[in-house]
């Protein structure tokens, strides 16, 4: 008896570790400027769908200013822009010192813990927007793609190197639907269109998942920098700090409201969670432990 109780204990804990390491790969896709109040309004049933088949939420907040810079080093980096240091919308270095710096001479990002404490991982950048070559070590990173505002080639290339490489961590940021709503205007008819053609590329990175045949050991993160009112952000609006976080995928509880409250550098630390690594002592960012399945 006392050997059965051992035995299912055992395989209990086994059980648990192997459910805890299920997910091997994690792709982050970001939409600059897509506000939270924006997802009910919208036509996008990939992005909908993924939301349904894991947890969201549409309330997580930006840091201030409510602009791209700060917050992309901000979700890749686990910490604000006092910790940082890049504070405004198009800054290329800190503004204000970094607290601390790895090697590689940034603070350091998800990519940097990556290539430090799995040095054997293959990591991917696909970016359209030239911004966010200035807050990542590139040399560090396995596969580095500059698209030029080129989103169709921006999903186009993410797909072609996740169903080729199978990297275990790749960021791939669209430039849309703020390039509209800074000409048109957020909250806008053609706005919610812009939406419609961002949600295709989205599917398109969902099926190379598929295609590659990993989707039942990946995460899939989806979120924004900022949204936007009138034609603008940086200000403290709802409308502007309020951005969706969608989470699905291995050990990912489906069909989730998110209740616990969430700010965009959450997002590294949840990431670190998910791949198994520790984070920086810098990072101030608590893994989202709302989302995972117990």
């Amino acid at each position: 008896m006392k050997n059965r109780l051992l035995f299912l204990a055992l395989f209990f804990i086994a059980f648990q570790i192997n459910a805890a390491n299920k997910a091997k790969h994690v792709v982050l896709i970001g939409c600059d400027g897509f506000g939270g109040y924006a997802f009910e309004k919208a036509n996008i049933p990939n992005i909908k769908k993924l939301a349904q088949n894991g947890s969201m939420t549409l309330e997580m907040r930006t840091v201030l200013p409510s602009s791209s810079a700060v917050n992309w080093a901000s979700i890749l980096m686990g910490a604000g822009p006092t910790f940082h240091g890049y504070t405004e919308w198009g800054s290329k270095t800190p503004e204000i010192p970094s607290v601390t710096t790895s090697k590689y001479g940034k603070f350091p990002s998800i990519f940097t813990i990556l290539r430090e404490q799995k040095p054997n991982s293959k990591t991917a950048l696909v970016y359209s927007w030239e911004g966010i070559e200035y807050l990542v070590e590139k040399d560090i990173i396995n596969i580095v793609v500059p698209t030029k505002s080129n989103e169709n080639l921006s999903a186009d290339t993410a797909a072609s190197i996740i169903i080729r490489e199978k990297p275990d961590f790749i960021f791939i940021h669209f430039d849309e639907p703020d390039h509209v709503g800074h000409s048109i205007g957020h909250d806008t008819p053609e706005y919610y269109s812009t939406l419609e053609i961002v949600d295709q590329r989205v599917g398109k990175i969902i099926d190379s998942v598929n295609e590659a045949g990993i989707a039942d050991e990946t995460v899939i993160i989806l979120l924004a920098d900022h949204g936007g009112i009138d034609k603008g952000h940086g200000g403290k609006t709802l409308q502007e700090v309020q951005v969706p976080f969608i989470i699905s995928g291995a050990g990912i509880k489906k069909n989730h409201k998110i209740t616990d409250t969430a700010i965009v550098y959450d997002t590294a630390a949840t990431i670190a969670k998910i791949l198994g690594m520790k984070q920086p002592q810098a990072w101030r960012g608590i893994p989202l432990q709302d989302v995972f399945l117990k």
